[in-house]
């Protein structure tokens, strides 16, 4: 070869070898993120495809597709009852995405995930059209139509867990919306409605909203007092005067009840004693509130495998801050979620279950490719103090604020606690209404709820109590539990 020639072919081969390494960059290691880019449209035509998976609870499905007749997304996404189960799905759209359990598992609704490559494969042979894969939560039905019911117009939130395993039964909040308004490709005017409402449907109250605890908040205090062996007999008088000072202030504590003087931890439970617990978190002091605050989950975010905002204990309060914190107040804010997993605890005997919702993942097929199991978060407190705390919030539904929760069963207690939550500039807005409760078996509690009002039109601010608004809502998600159960 002469050496012209050779000049020519070395060129070609080096041109040949840069167009390999080009390929290879693009097909392998930028292969995510061009598939995740806003402008590749290719991905959302291919994504709507096929029929999506359905997401699947008691058995049958909350979710299907229907031909859409257009021209580039041939199927589209539809719920059933898509505003009791917004929360749980989210929504899968042609244009804006999708979010949630949709987003989170689209591989496989979509049938794209690799573990589900046997089953393209096999379509390829047998001339079936591809098929997602269906994603099993651990909700409930019933419980859920319990809570969203129960807020009606209410704007709030509620979350179920069962205890044992950590699984989720119901997460309503409302005002909510239906995920199908917003699932095709010309349904701007209902995306730009629903993300200009001022009542924010869209948001996911359970999970991303964060409130400050109020009285509720106080179980955890208590869980401290006991730990840490500031109280070891819940019967016994407490210190405590009425005129309590804030530490570092002038101002005394301010008692909503009558009779908290030196009363005993378990009677300041039952009227909600704002003295007692503020003093309580004082003489256990910051650093082991935060520990046992963060023992129970704040400070941390929560994957259900949808995020959950963190919930906040300052760790950095001054001795005042933290009394008043102690108490669900100054900057102590938290989820709906993160106070049924506290009351969880309690009701399981001092162990935290991670909560999760979905049970497991399955191919076109039905073959399970993934089975969730009860994973432990953390054990809060010992078995002894959990019993002491089951003591005292069954006292509060028996004696105390909390009697609207009462079930009224043959074998069944019910453990809660009530708060009412003050908030804004000087307390001046409209208090949440908030509501933490278990029921109990002879075979062990079966749910644990936390219910959160934050606005209830037509109710007048002084009848704003977590035992009016919120307790009667948890009383019909435990009831909606048990019998479902036999």
């Amino acid at each position: 070869m002469n050496k012209p020639l050779r000049r020519v072919a070395i060129f070609c081969g080096l041109l040949v070898l840069a167009l390999l390494l080009r390929d290879n960059w693009i097909q392998f290691v930028r292969a995510d993120e061009l598939n995740a880019h806003p402008k590749n449209t290719r991905v959302r035509i291919e994504r709507y495809a096929n029929p999506r998976g359905n997401i699947i609870v008691d058995g049958k499905p909350i979710t299907s597709s229907v031909d859409s007749g257009g021209n580039y997304y041939k199927y589209k996404r539809t719920y059933v009852n898509g505003p009791m189960w917004a929360p749980v799905t989210g929504y899968a759209s042609q244009v804006y995405d999708a979010n949630q359990i949709e987003k989170i598992e689209d591989g496989i609704l979509t049938g794209n995930d690799d573990r589900l490559f046997f089953d393209r494969t096999l379509s390829m042979f047998t001339g079936e059209k591809k098929k997602g894969g269906d994603v099993v939560t651990t909700l409930s039905g019933a419980a859920q139509k319990a809570a969203f019911e129960g807020l009606g117009d209410k704007t709030g939130a509620v979350v179920a867990i069962e205890p044992k395993t950590g699984k989720i039964l119901a997460l309503a909040s409302t005002p909510s919306y239906d995920p199908s308004t917003i699932a095709g490709s010309d349904d701007e005017k209902a995306w730009v409605s629903l993300n200009e409402s001022k009542s924010k449907p869209m948001q996911n109250r359970a999970l991303r909203e964060i409130y400050p605890p109020g009285s509720v908040f106080k179980v955890v205090t208590a869980a401290a007092a006991l730990e840490n062996g500031k109280v070891t007999d819940i019967n016994a008088p407490t210190d405590t005067p009425e005129g309590w000072k804030i530490p570092l202030s002038n101002r005394e504590m301010v008692n909503h009840a009558h009779g908290c003087a030196n009363t005993s931890l378990i009677h300041a439970l039952e009227i909600s004693c704002n003295s007692v617990f503020a003093k309580l978190g004082d003489d256990v002091g910051r650093d082991k509130m935060v520990e046992m605050a963060e023992k129970f989950g704040f400070n941390a975010e929560q994957f259900t495998p949808v995020r959950s905002s963190a919930s906040v204990f300052d760790k950095n309060s001054d001795r005042g801050g933290n009394a008043l914190s102690s108490i669900g107040q100054f900057n102590t804010a938290t989820t709906p979620l993160q106070m049924a997993m506290v009351t969880a605890a309690i009701a399981n005997d001092g162990k935290l279950m991670k909560p999760y919702m979905i049970d497991q993942l399955r191919a076109p097929n039905l073959d399970v490719i993934k089975q969730n199991e009860p994973e432990e978060l953390s054990r809060p407190v010992s078995p002894e103090t959990a019993q002491k705390l089951q003591q005292m919030m069954e006292s509060v539904v028996t004696k105390g604020t909390g009697g609207n929760a009462d079930l009224n069963m043959d074998g069944v207690k019910v453990g809660g606690k009530t708060g009412t939550a003050q908030h804004g500039e000087k307390n001046a807005k409209r208090p949440y209404a908030w509501f933490i409760s278990y029921a109990k078996t002879s075979e062990g509690s079966p749910v644990a709820v936390a219910v959160v009002v934050e606005d209830s039109a037509g109710t007048d601010r002084e009848d704003i109590t977590g035992g009016g608004l919120a307790a009667p809502i948890a009383k019909a998600v435990m009831k909606a539990v048990i019998k479902t159960r036999g």
